[in-house]
């Protein structure tokens, strides 16, 4: 009798060993692919230049998910955050490249939207706050609060709450120090605030000045003086 006990007791310390194995290696399998993925996914992003078959890859790897139980759960809210705080890097990298933030200072289109300027001065103003909000949302996305706010937590260990958050996420004041975006946006919210002081100031003076082919002229020398001391400071 204690001999059949010891066999079944020795099967079960077998199967719990197997099973314990199992999921280890099981474990091992679903982190080892969170880090390749990711690791395609910063290849791409990391490159020089994004090409447009670059940008339908990137967002292939961010709507899929590779892994499954807790990880899955880490896989969807780096994806989700990365997906975010890119789109957003894009719609600024938009936003610096808008063409026609260069016609608002020259003759046609003082010649075809003043002297008034109702069109111009609309635009400027939305591209102001898109440029805000956008610069703004930069920001957020280096906030602990934004970046956990990804992670369903419920349930979930904390070792899949700091893989997602040390291992993924890494070192957001660091990352936060790199000034270059911020800076762009704000010399270029400094641009169009000075654009938009030349505009009122047109604007505001509709009957002493004029255009012809090729230039802006004055019938106020104050006004002129005034004029060419805004542009200067662009």
């Amino acid at each position: 009798m204690k001999k059949k006990i010891f066999i079944v007791l020795g099967i079960i310390a077998f199967l719990f060993i197997c099973l314990v194995g199992y999921y280890v290696v099981t474990d091992l399998q679903q982190e080892s692919k969170l880090k390749d993925e990711i690791l395609l996914i910063e290849e791409l992003t990391n490159k020089e230049e994004i090409n447009d078959t670059d940008l339908e890859t990137l967002s292939n790897y961010l709507e899929r998910t590779v892994t499954k139980d807790d990880y899955a759960k880490v896989e969807v809210a780096i994806k989700g955050y990365l997906k975010d705080s890119f789109d957003n890097i894009l719609k600024i990298v938009e936003l610096l490249n808008d063409e026609r933030i260069v016609t608002v200072l020259t003759v046609e289109n003082y010649r075809e939207d003043g002297k008034d300027f109702v069109e111009t001065k609309k635009y400027l103003e939305e591209y102001t706050t898109e440029l805000e909000d956008s610069k703004n949302k930069y920001i957020e996305y280096f906030t602990e609060e934004k970046v956990m706010s990804y992670l369903d937590t419920n349930n979930l260990d904390d070792y899949y709450i700091d893989l997602y958050k040390n291992e993924y996420v890494g070192d957001l004041e660091s990352a936060l120090e790199d000034k270059t975006v911020e800076n762009s946006v704000n010399s270029l919210l400094d641009t169009i605030g000075i654009m938009q002081q030349i505009i009122d100031l047109l604007s505001s003076n509709p009957d002493s000045w004029y255009v012809d082919d090729q230039y802006i002229n004055f019938y106020d020398t104050d006004l002129s003086n005034e004029y060419d001391r805004l542009v200067e400071m662009l």
